[in-house]
């Protein structure tokens, strides 16, 4: 009898135990801190109205906005300029940005070489870049001699020495392909478009982006040698933000914040670009009126869109010409999935 007695009591004891043991779990639970996400996000940015929205965006303070909207409380965002997708790119191999903003070139490779763990977050957009020069003997690709100098933001890699490479394939054959590659330099937008309209620097010829191609085109005896838009037939993503997968995964509420911001800003830019257009100017001091950023916004082939735009054809060419050993299915392959319900190419 004493050994049942025992028995009961042990069990009431266990059973007693075991109630308070699931209290003091659920209380830890509830009481153990949350992982919050970063209460900081850098980006990077480049010159040129390619990246009018990320202007918009950050003299708006749209990202913020969009953070506290997403119940992030305050978040610090940090914008980063850089003259090349080249040193954007380090700084994000470094852990020095979160964000960077470069043409879909810059993406591919990183794509591949972390093995997927840089993916592109969304498309800003893509306008047309041309192919400038003041050589008056140059009248087209086959013209240019050991004599030019190319300006390109990064050499081989860049959008525009991608578009280059593509150019002079389409126009002569694969074997053209790099016949360029000796006389291109490596030079940021601001800095090549003052010695083209300069006229005593070496280089004399620029691959450029808006609003530098139309303030060269205005310079007596600089000319049009390609338009970007002739290779892709149609408008193109030249300019994409990307990031490590560790961080878009941590930081969901921070890339839907900054997904958010960026529609507002393109939304803005299609319904007043005036007011889009002073905001840059404001924002970036250069010498153009109001008028002419309009007119650049309002040109054919411009688009603003998180839609990413004939990437593929960046990614095909640069299998083909080995500057990638991995060849993507799809485009979905390097995006991240928070854009692969839109309708890219």
């Amino acid at each position: 009898m004493l050994d049942i007695g025992r028995n009961k009591m042990d069990r009431r004891n266990q059973s007693w135990f075991a109630r308070w043991f699931a209290v003091i779990v659920v209380a830890l639970a509830f009481s153990a801190p949350v992982l919050a996400e970063t209460s900081e996000l850098r980006i990077t940015k480049q010159p040129s109205i390619i990246y009018l929205p990320l202007v918009v965006m950050e003299q708006n303070k749209l990202v913020e906005k969009q953070a506290t909207a997403q119940g992030l409380g305050y978040l610090k965002v940090q914008w980063v300029t850089f003259n090349s997708g080249g040193a954007a790119t380090d700084a994000l191999l470094s852990g020095s940005v979160d964000l960077v903003t470069s043409g879909v070139s810059n993406l591919l490779l990183l794509w591949e070489r972390t093995k997927g763990e840089v993916n592109g977050v969304t498309s800003v957009g893509g306008l047309p870049m041309l192919l400038v020069t003041r050589d008056p003997n140059v009248k087209t690709l086959k013209d240019f001699t050991d004599k030019d100098k190319i300006a390109v933001p990064t050499i081989k890699v860049s959008s525009q020495a991608m578009v280059l490479k593509m150019a002079l394939e389409k126009m002569y054959g694969p074997a053209a392909r790099d016949s360029l590659d000796p006389v291109t330099v490596q030079l940021g937008h601001p800095d090549a478009m003052l010695a083209v309209v300069g006229g005593s620097s070496e280089v004399n010829s620029h691959f450029s982006a808006p609003p530098y191609q139309t303030q060269e085109l205005k310079t007596p005896g600089v000319h049009l040698v390609l338009d970007s838009s002739t290779v892709f037939g149609g408008p193109a993503s030249n300019a994409v933000v990307f990031g490590m997968k560790k961080f878009y995964l941590a930081n969901p509420k921070t890339i839907a914040a900054f997904l958010a911001a960026l529609e507002e800003a393109n939304q803005l830019i299609a319904k007043d670009p005036a007011a889009a257009a002073k905001i840059y100017l404001d924002a970036t001091k250069e010498k153009f009126t109001v008028d002419e950023i309009v007119a650049m916004v309002k040109a054919p082939n411009v688009v603003y869109s998180t839609t990413p735009n004939a990437t593929m054809v960046f990614a095909d060419f640069m299998f083909k010409t080995g500057l990638i050993k991995v060849k993507p299915a799809s485009w979905k392959e390097f995006f991240f999935p928070v854009v692969h319900n839109l309708p890219g190419t």
